[in-house]
């Protein structure tokens, strides 16, 4: 991003400031953003990705309006620009985020929240969030990620309605997102997706997507208490994470194809805390409405412990294949991460500083990760954080293939 076109996206954002206030008088309007920029060195080079450094920039600007106390308005927008390839160059503001690369402009939120006493209902582009588990959350199903780097993964909005309904410690959510959204896949030609040895020296074009054009549908209840939290989930849509259908089309290459088959998931989770600490589970069942293959259980269990400036949790990710079907080529990080124990710890050093440090290691040995990062508050608006990603294993495991992908960043974010 040149700094033109980030004086030119800030007079805007600044106009259309001026303009809401000048609007709505003097009703409340807040609004944040900030800009950053990140330095990604990776420890090795990889047979189909000769680069080992990558520069993010990142520059997010969001508004609230709240012309009411029982209404708001959110709007936000996200410009990017990458060294590596991994960013859509075409200046277009993009509202689906459908692209296999992170759109240079896009419409981040969008929407309208109107809160009663007994009713929250939010419609427009914005995040859905269920379920209480670290690293991995079975009952997400609203929630498509970002998977251009494997290990460190941001949320994708989606455009939809919920509508909450709540009656003392008791929360009814209903939610509806007629547009399907994916998740954002590792691209083939880099470093985060491992062929195997069979496909060396074969080209793979891409086919595109094939994108489901009915709606996504959920409910949930949720139970807020003094001795325990506790929800139960119903989802009907589709996976987010892609199918992929392989077409030979000569000796030398095959084309490849993005779907997204139906899915269906029965959701509970909860959380028990006591005064040593917090038991937490999550768990879903995984259903194919048009067929009756391969269909699983995903669950999560952990501890967890506040102790003073220290937040301690571990657990497990376990599965259970309740039926298998014929092999299915797809990329599916949630269930590929299963049969694994996880770990966290954050430490908060003073207001300014905090260290943490995540990791998850494959029950059979055969993977693992470790994330350790060190934030420092420069200023009130000034912010520079240090990460280490180690990652070790075999090749023929989902997290151990990525072994030759150690890497060390470093992020300077400035507020205002």
């Amino acid at each position: 991003m040149n700094i033109m076109r980030i004086l030119r996206v800030s007079i805007v954002s600044a106009v259309l400031s001026l303009c809401v206030v000048q609007t709505i008088g003097a009703q409340a309007v807040s609004e944040r953003g900030f800009v950053e920029g990140s330095d990604t060195v990776f420890a090795h080079l990889v047979p189909n990705d000769q680069e080992r450094q990558v520069v993010d920039v990142l520059y997010r600007q969001e508004i609230f309006v709240k012309p009411k106390p029982w209404l708001q308005f959110a709007g936000g927008l996200d410009f990017r620009a990458n060294t590596h390839d991994q960013v859509d160059t075409r200046w277009r503001l993009d509202v689906d985020d459908r692209t296999i690369l992170r759109p240079a402009a896009a419409l981040r939120r969008l929407a309208a929240t109107v809160t009663t006493k007994y009713l929250t209902v939010d419609i427009g582009k914005q995040f859905i969030r269920w379920g209480n588990a670290d690293i991995l959350n079975p009952t997400d199903r609203f929630a498509p990620r970002d998977y251009l780097n494997v290990i460190n993964t941001d949320l994708i909005p989606v455009l939809g309605g919920r509508a909450a309904v709540h009656v003392g410690t008791e929360t009814v959510e209903f939610v509806l997102v007629p547009r399907f959204t994916p998740s954002r896949l590792p691209l083939f030609d880099q470093r985060w997706v491992v062929l195997p040895p069979e496909a060396a020296g074969l080209k793979i074009e891409d086919g595109g997507s094939v994108f489901p054009k009915g709606s996504q549908q959920g409910v949930r209840w949720r139970h807020t208490g003094e001795h325990f939290d506790a929800s139960a989930s119903f989802y009907n849509g589709f996976y987010n994470l892609a199918f992929f259908g392989l077409q030979p089309l000569n000796e030398t290459s095959v084309q490849l194809t993005r779907f997204y088959p139906a899915l269906r998931t029965y959701g509970a989770d909860i959380a028990i805390p006591t005064s040593w600490l917090t038991l937490k589970g999550e768990v879903a069942y995984f259903s194919r409405p048009e067929t009756t293959s391969h269909e699983y259980i995903l669950y999560v269990v952990e501890l967890e412990r506040q102790a003073g400036e220290w937040i301690l949790d571990g657990g497990y990710i376990g599965e259970s294949v309740t039926r298998s079907g014929a092999p299915e080529f797809r990329f599916a990080p949630d269930e590929q991460i299963a049969k694994s124990f996880i770990g966290r710890a954050a430490y908060t050093v003073d207001p300014r500083r905090t260290v943490a440090i995540e990791g998850l290691v494959r029950q059979s040995g055969d993977g693992a990760y470790v994330k350790a990062e060190f934030s420092d508050a420069l200023s009130s608006h000034w912010r520079v954080t240090f990460t280490g990603v180690g990652i070790t294993g075999k090749d023929t495991d989902f997290i151990g293939q990525f072994n030759r992908n150690s890497n060390a960043s470093v992020t300077l974010r400035v507020s205002f």
